[in-house]
Order: structure tokens, then C-alpha cells, then sequence
């Protein structure tokens, strides 16, 4: 099987192409530009580097959020073209769960804190056990966040893991949590996408490309403004 994942929750983005369960490339976008100015070239480049076609691909991924809303639009968009183009199923996948895979085997026994950077001040987060979650996603600030996971961070280290984690690593150090220092850069996520559609695939979790839902958490800015007007 052939399946292609799209990542737009972050300013760069990646793409990646897996194979029977294998990753045979895998890109990280140009955050110089827009992921507006980039989609779909970024894909159909992947797609002919190794000689195929979007109707090639068995299954598309792509990161439902959360993240940056005009790149979740983008990337959805994207992925749906290409899927119903090729009459082909798709898997949305969180991209806080993908964090926390690509976290792994380094968080070890601890805990993995998926932080994405919500702007603001702010960062999208989720608390995970290996895979499990055990503190559902949130969007507050770092400090309210550690806060809030305080019982849980008590008795045991934690991973911090995505641009959130990379942007408030100061922060983090300051609130003296048990928190190992985050890498200095977030990981390319498309792989981690890649290999979490493969589970739901196998597990016959796959949806229609009109079917995709944003995993917004925090209400758009449009939204937003229209509420504060009434």
C-alpha cells in the first residue's frame, strides 16, 4: 500500500510517502512561503521525484489540527482534492498524536507533553502515556497548562515535545517542572502521520475525503470577532 501524508499544522509543514509501512521520503516545506503559495507543489514534487501520480497513492493522511487554521484549511483542502480526484479514502489524524508517536521511544516510562504553538501567548497541549492520552488537549498557557497537569507531573518526568515546547523552553525551565529540555527544533511530523494512518487503515478506520473534521480546540479569529461584536 501507498499512502501519502500532509502535515500543515506548523509554519513549514511536511509531506511524506510511505510504502507497505515503510517511509520512502518524507520533505519538510519552505516556511519562507505560505502554505497557500506551496500546496499542492509540494506534493505532486514528492509524487514525481519517485516517478508516480496522485491516482498512485492507495490512501491519503493528513493532520487535522490542531495548529494554524488558514494552513489546517489549506492542507484539508489539499488532501481532498487529491483523494477525490484518485476515488481514493483518507485518515485525519491529530496532530498532538503525532507528537506524541514521534516522541517515541525517547520518552522512555515518562510522560510526553504535545505542545504546538498556539500564538498569543498560548499553545495547543495534550498529556500522553505512550500513546494513551490522560490529559485531554487544552489551549491555554504554558504556565496555566502545568498547572493544570500538576497532580499528574508530580511523581514522574515528562517529554515536551513540538514548537510550543520549542518556543516556551525558557518558560518551562522557569516553572521548574520535571519537564527533559525539548529538541531544538519540532520533529517533521508527515512520518508520524504516515505511520498512525497505516493503524487506522488496518483497523478499517478510514473515512471519505468529504468527511474530514478540523480539530480546532480554539474557536477561529473570524469567529472570534463576530462574538465580540454582538
Amino acid at each position: 500500500m501507498r499512502l501519502l501524508a500532509l502535515d500543515t499544522t506548523a509554519r513549514a509543514g511536511s509531506v511524506a510517502l510511505a510504502q507497505d509501512g515503510a517511509i520512502v521520503d518524507a520533505r519538510v516545506g519552505d516556511a519562507s512561503r505560505t502554505h497557500g503559495e506551496r500546496l499542492p507543489g509540494d506534493v505532486l514534487n514528492l509524487l514525481s521525484a519517485r516517478g508516480l501520480a496522485p491516482a498512485d497513492i492507495d490512501l491519503y493522511a493528513v493532520a487535522a489540527g490542531p495548529g494554524s487554521f488558514t494552513g489546517l484549511r489549506v492542507g484539508i483542502a489539499c488532501i481532498q482534492g487529491f483523494a477525490l480526484s484518485a476515488g481514493r479514502r483518507v485518515v485525519a489524524v491529530s496532530a498532538l498524536d503525532a507528537l506524541a508517536l514521534a516522541a517515541q521511544p525517547a520518552a522512555a516510562d515518562g510522560f510526553v507533553a504535545a505542545w504546538i504553538d498556539a500564538h498569543r501567548g498560548e499553545i495547543f497541549a495534550a498529556l500522553y502515556s505512550g500513546l494513551i492520552v490522560v490529559e485531554e488537549p487544552i489551549v491555554a498557557t504554558p504556565a496555566r497548562t502545568l498547572e493544570l497537569w500538576r497532580e499528574r507531573l508530580a511523581d514522574r518526568a515528562v517529554l515536551a515535545i513540538g514548537d510550543g515546547a520549542v518556543r516556551y523552553a525558557d518558560a518551562l525551565r522557569a516553572l521548574g517542572a520535571r519537564l527533559r529540555a525539548p529538541e531544538p527544533t519540532a520533529p517533521m511530523l508527515a512520518p508520524a502521520i504516515a505511520a498512525l494512518a497505516e493503524r487506522e487503515a488496518a483497523a478499517g478506520r478510514t473515512i471519505a475525503p468529504h468527511a474530514i473534521v478540523p480539530i480546532y480546540i480554539r474557536r477561529p479569529d473570524a469567529e472570534l470577532a463576530r462574538h465580540a461584536h454582538r
